[in-house]
């Protein structure tokens, strides 16, 4: 039986988080979510299960922009880390949740570094 393109997606998403988990250390990961029309991103310590920051192009006066384009999702990579580091977080892994670093996802790892995440 084949898998929907919802299940082959998640089970992707899967495989990243397993290879991630073998890297951690104990660092919290930079998850993003990548939707038609916006991009989310969360710091997430997986030990405690607990969200340390979020961001996403749907706050306040990104809510104003276009969120489905390269310059959002640097956006919103500078403000999650931004807001990590505020609570003390600055080394964690990537996790790209199964989606091609590349396009918009990779301008929000580049912003979320030049902001001073270490990944």
């Amino acid at each position: 039986m084949a898998l929907s393109s919802r299940d082959s997606s998640q089970k992707r998403a899967q495989r990243t988080r397993v290879r991630l988990r073998k890297l951690a250390n104990g660092r919290p990961r930079l998850s993003v979510f990548r939707s038609s029309k916006n991009i989310y991103a969360q710091v997430i310590d997986d030990e405690r299960g607990v969200t340390l920051a979020a961001a996403s192009t749907l706050e306040g006066a990104e809510k104003t922009k276009k969120g489905a384009d390269k310059d959002a999702a640097a956006r919103v990579g500078a403000l999650v880390a931004q807001r990590a580091i505020e609570k003390g977080v600055k080394d964690v892994v990537f996790d790209r949740g199964g989606y091609l670093y590349h396009g918009r996802v990779k301008a929000l790892a580049d912003a979320a570094r030049e902001a001073g995440l270490n990944f």
